[in-house]
């Protein structure tokens, strides 16, 4: 179903990593597998939306679907992975996940309490706004599940904000046209970047967690 985008890009060995993978699903399913891509990347939030939202505004640019069912695939698949980390926030509860939090090292219940206070104050523009953030649109819908917000009204914060954002990254493939192979490395590097982010942010809880243990007089690892 993509022929174009892979004559385009001379050969499909051309694309790696998420890209690959992307144009491997569009190529099999058609839009759909840009929705499949895109719920993969809320559950998963290291797989970078800003590598596949393009790459299907590429393909709708070469006239494999159009332009208006990549933004309604996508925004579906953005929807369906949400709700799904929607549903296990749910599921989980504030005392579930703060007996699950106890039994962690260096996680304490305080911190599920901080959090779940938080978005109870700033709750809908959490999740509106979210969407615009990676990793965190991932993450926030946990909280939004914990706090039990509306279904209807957490799918619809989603569905705008997950229309917006996939909107203008598809028009920027669309735009690129067959200039698309030219940024794919970029995008290869700007997934490593995301996980590179996520490492340092993992690294610095735990070396802070750590030093305020100690500093308390707790074994390092202490999660109380």
């Amino acid at each position: 179903m993509l022929p174009t985008i892979l004559q385009s890009t001379q050969s499909s060995e051309e694309l790696s990593g998420v890209a690959g993978w992307a144009v491997g699903l569009m190529d099999a399913i058609g839009a759909p597998g840009a929705a499949v891509a895109i719920a993969a990347e809320n559950l998963f939030p290291p797989i970078p939306s800003e590598v596949i939202l393009p790459l299907a505004g590429f393909s709708a640019a070469q006239g494999t679907f159009t332009v208006a069912e990549a933004i309604i695939w996508t925004t579906i698949g953005s929807v369906v992975g949400a709700l799904v980390l929607y549903l296990l926030g749910r599921w989980l509860g504030h005392d579930r996940l703060a007996a699950i939090a106890r039994k962690m090292p260096l996680v304490r219940a305080s911190d599920i309490d901080k959090t779940t206070a938080w978005f109870a104050k700033h709750g809908w523009k959490t999740v509106l706004f979210g969407r615009f953030l990676p990793i965190f649109r991932s993450l926030i819908s946990i909280p939004a599940g914990i706090e039990r917000m509306p279904v209807l009204l957490f799918l619809g914060l989603t569905l705008v904000g997950s229309a917006i954002w996939n909107t203008i990254f598809i028009l920027i493939g669309v735009f690129l046209g067959r200039n698309y192979h030219v940024i794919e490395p970029y995008m290869d590097w700007l997934q490593w970047v995301v996980i590179g982010l996520v490492i340092v942010v993992l690294v610095w809880f735990v070396v802070h967690r750590m030093l305020q243990n100690r500093k308390e007089g707790k074994p390092l690892l202490s999660g109380e």
